[in-house]
Parts: structure tokens; C-alpha cells; sequence
């Protein structure tokens, strides 16, 4: 296989992720996808009780983690409401300004599924006297049954602590833009997919032992809390920040040197900057000042490790996020020259 048939195997894994919806704390579809896709590979993958999948690709010494999220923003019900909508409470850093007027999926206990819309309690502006501001006890879930009533909802079986999935809307155009939500940080899973498929398809024989991790609750903060005890160095491979101020582009492939939990390791970052500078790869050392990713929730559990982020650039974050095929290319070739180093 040739660069560009890997690129665009991840553009093919890129939309089979998004396609199964998994906010946080409702992902075993997406973890049994990811390890049904490493076994099909020809590795042995494994998902711990929490639900992380980890995949050891082969190497010996210096052991490596490679890390990427499935795990993604959406919602839960927080209560049903006597008109028989849905009150919603947040998972993760979703936003609800983003979301108004998105379809969804409701998912029950037992198993079923409904379709909605997320909608403000007063969307039509032919009848609202003033906008209502848009918060999240000013929003609601309409299903897409004949329900009017608290009853008549919980007849279909929906009750508080179901979750709620929003449309992901992927599309990749012709000139390579790639249009979707949840792109943190299924972009870059799907990435790591493209990485274990390279390393198999052409019998890359691995410097140092790399194992990759997909965790699943990094939305809320402690994804990447464990690791295996040999590892000395730990990549996220999560999105990389595109808005003021910032160096990167969507095209690029973003080096994060501090975020709100502090400075990378400095030779790590550095040693990246340099690789993507003998490559000459398209990328940009930036400072993430609201973020926060799953080898930060490593370093908090005491591993003694080499701690570093890098990702493609994604604009909008939290969004409808918008990224681009030369940004994964950045990030994929990023990637292969380290674990080559």
C-alpha cells in the first residue's frame, strides 16, 4: 500500500467511527469495533473492565503508549418532563449553543433506540417576543414519537440516565476538508488505526515496544489513568487546537507545548519539533490554554513517564469541528518518524 491508500484507509475508519455513537460513558460499541479491527489486523487486543482497549503492535525495550480517545461530548436525560420532552444534563465540555437544533439519538436500558431533535423551549422565532437564551435549562429533547405527556415517554421506556448521542454529520469533500462533529477525538483514533495497519502491512520491525490505548472516558478527565507499569514515554494523539493566536492550520500537525495542566516534557516536545522539521512536515509548537488530555490524567495517577501531545489541527472545537486530510497526512508521518527514531 502505498501513503496515500493508508490516508485514505483513515478517512474509511475516520467515518465508521463516527458513525457509532458513543458519548462518554456509553462506548463499548465503539471499543469492540476498535478491537474487532486490530484483531481483523492480525494483533491481540484486549479491553480492560473500564473499557479502554489496549493493543501491543510488537517491539522490545523502551516501552511507548500511543493513545487516542472514542469516547465523545454528548448528553444524558436528566429528568422527563410532564409535556413528555426530555430535560438534558451535559457530558463533557459539550456546549448546547452548538447543538441547538441538531437531530439525536436517545439510547434506553433496555436496549431500544429513539430519534429527536435538540431544541431551546422556544425555537420558532415567529412566535417568540425574545430569544431565550441558550443554556442548558432552556433546552429540551423532542422525540420523533406521538408522546405529549411524562407518561406516555416513559411507555417507550426513556428514563432519566438514558444517554443522548448527537448527529455527527461526517462528510470529507474533494479537496480534502473533513466536516464532522467529534473529530476529538475519533480523527485521530482512526489515525492509530491507519498506524497499526502500516506497521502490519509492510512488517515494520519496531525500534521499542509501542502499545496503543483507546480510552474512553478522557472527556471527563481520567481516560489515560492507567497504563502498563513499563512504560516510559506516552504520545496522545488527540486533536490539535486551531483558533487566535495559534500556529497551526487544519492542514498541520499541532506539538502542544503547555495546555491548562502545564508544560509538556520538554525534551519530548522538542524531539518531535525536530522530526517534524527534518521531515519537513507542515506543523506548529502551540499553547493550549483550555485543555486538558488523557496523558495528563497518567501523569496525575504517579506514572514516571515522558508525557507528550500532538494531534491535526481542528478548528471549531467542541463544534461542528472542521479538519483536513493534510493534517491527518502530518500527523500519520509525525507519528511513523518517532516510533522510527
Amino acid at each position: 500500500m502505498t501513503n496515500s491508500d493508508y490516508i485514505a484507509y483513515i478517512g474509511e475508519e475516520l467515518q465508521a467511527l463516527t458513525a457509532i455513537p458513543s458519548p462518554t460513558g456509553f462506548t463499548a460499541r465503539a471499543a469492540e469495533y476498535v478491537e474487532s479491527t486490530l484483531e481483523n489486523m492480525g494483533y491481540h487486543a484486549e479491553t480492560t473492565r473500564k473499557g479502554n482497549v489496549h493493543c501491543t503492535l510488537g517491539g522490545e525495550g523502551h516501552p511507548l503508549v500511543l493513545a487516542a480517545h472514542v469516547d465523545t461530548l454528548g448528553a444524558m436525560v436528566r429528568s422527563i418532563k410532564d409535556n413528555g420532552r426530555l430535560r438534558p444534563t451535559t457530558l463533557g465540555g459539550h456546549q448546547w449553543r452548538t447543538a441547538d437544533g441538531d437531530n439525536c439519538m436517545v439510547f434506553t436500558r433496555d436496549g431500544r433506540m429513539y430519534t429527536g431533535v435538540v431544541l431551546n423551549t422556544e425555537p420558532s422565532s415567529h412566535v417568540a417576543d425574545e430569544p431565550v437564551k441558550i443554556v442548558e435549562e432552556n433546552m429540551e429533547i423532542l422525540l420523533d414519537e406521538n408522546v405529549s405527556s411524562k407518561e406516555e415517554t416513559r411507555m417507550l421506556g426513556v428514563q432519566p440516565g438514558d444517554f443522548i448521542a448527537m448527529d455527527p454529520r461526517t462528510t470529507i469533500t474533494k479537496s480534502g476538508y473533513i466536516k464532522s462533529r467529534f473529530l476529538d477525538d475519533k480523527l485521530s483514533a482512526a489515525i492509530l488505526l491507519g498506524f497499526a495497519r502500516w506497521v502490519q502491512e509492510e512488517k515494520i520491525q519496531l525500534k521499542r515496544k509501542v502499545t496503543l490505548i483507546f480510552t474512553v472516558y478522557e472527556e471527563v478527565g481520567h481516560g489515560g489513568s492507567f497504563i502498563p507499569a513499563d512504560t516510559e514515554d506516552m504520545l496522545s494523539v488527540d486533536m490539535g487546537c486551531v483558533g487566535a493566536d495559534l500556529g497551526c492550520t487544519e492542514r498541520m500537525v499541532s506539538i502542544c507545548a503547555k495546555d491548562s495542566g502545564g508544560p509538556y516534557n520538554y525534551d519530548f516536545v522538542s524531539e518531535l519539533a525536530s522530526l517534524a522539521k527534518a521531515n519537513n512536515l507542515g506543523y506548529a509548537i502551540d499553547v493550549y490554554p483550555h485543555y486538558g488530555s488523557d496523558v495528563e490524567a497518567t501523569v496525575h495517577a504517579g506514572y514516571d513517564i515522558r508525557h507528550g501531545l500532538i494531534g491535526a489541527g481542528v478548528y471549531a472545537s467542541h463544534n461542528y469541528e472542521r479538519s483536513h486530510m493534510d493534517g491527518v497526512r502530518n500527523t500519520f508521518e509525525l507519528i511513523k518518524a518517532f516510533v522510527q527514531a
